[in-house]
């Protein structure tokens, strides 16, 4: 009796937050997937013309949620490697720095803390080609010798890398912050045992230290892909709202212009698309997870 007394009381204490998650996660993941076979819903109305797979072949056809998967794929591909290689080798120079460490954590902690439209801004001012000046980035290069590029209205490669530059400016801080305190919790009596048998120091980083921290290795790779994928605000700042004109769209940007952008109104696309981009987040999760299972160490 009172074994199930015990048990009514952790439920009841569970209920909030359970309630939570079904109105405002489960729910409307449900009515995502209503809406993505429901072929030309009308919201008003709430009303359709039938149900079947036509909402995933029109968004699959369509050429700007095409140009928005390969620009999400590419900020991922290219961002998550080198802002977590990055923050990993920060994390390692800070470590070693005994003097003014605490400032210098703050520094690099500063981009996390500010806001992401004006973090834009600020790289608009340094990319962007103007009738009155080039651009910071450009006055450089001229001063190399090499022409000068619109890096924000010109070609596509130009964009995509203000867009990648921004994108690793933007996480690096809190990874610089996750691994640092990663590699303070390594015990440093492995080192101490290490040097003792005359280890080489970069015998110790591979055989010691990245064992030690693969776990939140594993933890900003997994998190960087999921926030990659969801990148949006990122491209607003750097090339306005309209960013499929801009050609530098994402998936999150897509679905968005479909429920309330220029060309929106349809939820039924945009809950397809919604639904894509779930099942290529998920799949990639699982594919970390398989491998995070030879290459992590608990």
């Amino acid at each position: 009796m009172k074994q199930k007394l015990r048990q009514y009381k952790a439920w009841l204490y569970l209920l909030p937050a359970i309630l939570f998650l079904g109105v405002f996660m489960v729910y409307p993941l449900i009515d995502v997937i209503i809406y993505s076979f429901e072929e030309g819903f009308n919201f008003v109305t709430r009303t359709s013309q039938g149900t079947g797979l036509f909402n995933y072949s029109y968004v699959l056809h369509d050429p700007y949620f095409v140009q928005a998967l390969k620009n999400t794929f590419l900020i991922v591909i290219i961002t998550v490697p080198l802002s977590t290689g990055f923050a990993l080798l920060l994390s390692l120079a800070l470590t070693s720095i005994k003097p003014l460490r605490n400032l210098y954590q703050t520094v690099y902690f500063l981009p996390y803390v500010t806001n992401t439209l004006a973090v834009g801004l600020v790289f608009m001012v340094l990319f962007k080609k103007t009738a009155y000046t080039d651009g910071m980035v450009n006055l450089l290069l001229n001063a190399f010798g090499a022409p000068s590029v619109d890096f924000i209205d010109g070609p596509y490669w130009a964009k995509m890398l203000v867009m990648c530059i921004y994108t690793v400016w933007v996480v690096l801080p809190f990874k610089v912050l996750i691994l640092t305190s990663a590699l303070a919790s390594v015990n440093p009596d492995y080192y101490k045992a290490a040097r003792v048998d005359g280890t080489r120091p970069s015998r110790i980083f591979f055989r010691i230290t990245l064992p030690m921290i693969s776990p939140m290795l594993f933890y900003l790779v997994i998190t960087g892909f999921i926030g990659a994928f969801k990148a949006y605000s990122d491209e607003v700042a750097l090339f306005g709202t309209d960013l499929n004109a801009a050609g530098m769209n994402t998936m999150v940007g897509y679905v968005y212009d479909m429920l309330y952008g220029a060309s929106g109104g349809y939820p039924s696309y945009a809950s397809a698309a919604a639904l894509l981009l779930f099942l290529i987040v998920l799949t990639i999760t699982c594919i970390n997870l398989m491998v995070s299972r030879r290459s992590v160490h608990y």
